[in-house]
């Protein structure tokens, strides 16, 4: 099997054949170009020796005489040597030379026409005469009264100008060689040093490892955004595309702040890990420093997603509320037994009954059907919260006389809504304390009232304890996001979330919803 040209030997070859192209474009370009000049100075000469000759008073003079030739065919012939060209031809003005490099076609007519004499003008062409084809100049020749009596025709072999463009070549083709070679040995030492920048990996190891990076990067279930030190996004997969709501391509190369939730862009300030949102979503963020031959390149946040756990941790935490409850609720109940049991056998009969009657209500659990809630999650969520409360010693009550189904809200955002806001309530007020639940609607809104009678929010704070990270609690585990993620569902629903005093001596959050028609909520249960 024949092995792959490494990247070394393609990049040589590559810049050989682009460093070639060149030289022959220019090599061919500089042959055009010196072959113009070659003609245009000879043409030049040829001008001047034609006019020089042509001006001479001898010739002149000559041209009356019986034998023109023998004054004419040495001055001539003297001229052609000195000035290098082939020959120096004057006629007169029906053709008849008088001079002529071999003295045996003196005399005869030219083998081309007199176009000077003709014309008056002169003459610059391409002609096949008795010495071959030459690139030749005729001028007329001029007495002394302005009559055109002959011409001067003056030339030199196509062939010696090819010859002297042939030299030309060889000296060029020297130079281009010699360009070539250092061309060739340049390309080498530079494919050396891209071959090292990519430490010696060769282009199908580089498709594989790109493909590898990113099937890796895109299969797993964690979300991986890499930042550069410009605070533009370079990298983003699919996991954190979808956790943090945005697409792939449009992320890729926009700045941070314009695709990230403002709290994860503040993370990348603090390398480490917290627990953030982004939207309604729960992530743990870890940030870390990317380095590269010790220099900070960017920055790389693994984000994973809480929201499923964190639900699962509060569903489990209701159901242990609940059967907590219920394990209460029947000793308690054992015990009314009991006590029921033994008023019967002292005979007080009327006072077994009376406490048949106050006890009837069935405990700390019952009465959610009593309550007015007919959403099955809210009422599980209320069963829950009521055993988590009377564990804690505080006393709960929920009032929702009337309420049919009147947000036009899904069941889950509603138990978001309503179990942040309890759990804030009951950790605000200490054991012995009061915590009401109240749910109205009227004819165009509807709310969620949830009281306390802990020690409240100062003014000043009101709207701050809807920020990220904010929390009274303290440190030692993730706070601070609860109110902010029931602002963040109330807005997306179209609500809004106030804070105030209220009557029972604490905070008051009041969560304001939109009504749908009562045909419309039938529906949507």
């Amino acid at each position: 099997m024949i092995r792959a040209m490494t990247l070394r030997s393609q990049l040589v070859l590559l810049q050989s054949v682009i460093m070639l192209v060149v030289i022959v474009g220019a090599g061919i370009a500089a042959v055009i170009i010196q072959e113009r000049q070659i003609r245009d100075a000879y043409v030049d000469r040829m001008v001047g020796v034609a006019y020089s000759v042509a001006q001479l008073p001898t010739v002149l003079e000559a041209f009356d005489d019986p034998e023109p030739s023998v004054t004419i065919q040495p001055i001539a012939e003297l001229i052609r040597q000195s000035s290098d060209v082939t020959y120096v031809v004057v006629t007169d003005i029906d053709g008849i030379r008088f001079s002529h490099p071999n003295p045996e076609r003196i005399g005869e007519p030219a083998s081309t026409e007199p176009t000077a004499a003709l014309t008056g003008e002169m003459v610059i062409t391409t002609e096949t005469g008795t010495l071959g084809e030459s690139w030749r100049v005729k001028v007329p020749v001029f007495d002394a009264s302005g009559t055109i009596v002959g011409q001067v025709s003056v030339g030199i072999l196509e062939s010696e100008l090819r010859d002297d463009l042939v030299g030309s070549i060889w000296s060029l083709s020297g130079f281009l060689a010699v360009a070539a070679i250092i061309g060739v040995l340049l390309a080498t030492w530079a494919a050396s040093v891209v071959r090292r920048r990519l430490h010696g990996v060769e282009p199908d190891e580089i498709k594989a490892m790109l493909e590898t990076r990113d099937a890796t990067l895109h299969g797993i279930r964690e979300g991986i955004v890499v930042v550069g030190d410009d605070g533009r996004i370079v990298l983003c997969n699919d996991a954190a595309a979808r956790l943090l709501d945005v697409d792939v391509d449009h992320a890729v190369g926009e700045a941070i702040e314009d695709v990230l939730d403002a709290d994860l862009a503040g993370l990348l300030a603090d390398d480490g890990q917290q627990l953030v949102l982004a939207g309604e979503r729960v992530l743990v963020a870890h940030a870390d420093p990317v380095v590269v031959h010790d220099r900070t390149v960017g920055t790389v946040v693994i984000l994973v997603d809480r929201t499923e756990t964190d639900e699962a941790l509060r569903a489990l935490a209701g159901a242990q509320s609940a059967a907590e409850g219920l394990r209460a609720q029947r000793h308690e109940f054992a015990n009314t037994l009991h006590t029921i049991g033994g008023l019967i056998e002292l005979g007080e009969s009327d006072a077994a009954l009376a406490m048949v009657r106050r006890v009837g209500d069935g405990g700390a659990i019952s009465g959610v059907e009593e309550s007015g809630i007919l959403d099955l999650e809210l009422a599980a969520l209320v069963l829950a919260k009521r055993a988590r409360a009377r564990e804690l010693g505080v006393r709960l009550s929920v009032h929702a006389a009337g309420l049919t189904a009147p947000f036009a809200v899904d069941g889950a955002d509603l138990v978001t809504v309503v179990g942040n806001l309890v759990d804030n309530a009951l950790e605000a007020t200490g054991p012995q304390g009061r915590v009401r639940v109240t749910l109205v609607d009227d004819a165009s809104e509807g709310r969620i009232v949830v009281e306390d009678d802990g020690p409240g929010v100062p003014a000043d704070e009101r709207a701050s304890i809807f920020e990220l990270g904010h929390s009274s609690k303290g440190e030692g585990r993730a706070r601070g996001y609860g109110l902010t993620l029931v602002r963040r569902v109330v807005r997306r629903l179209g609500g809004h979330v106030d804070v105030a005093d209220s009557e029972l001596g604490g905070a008051r959050m009041t969560v304001t919803l939109p009504i749908v028609a009562r045909a419309d909520a039938e529906v949507v249960r």
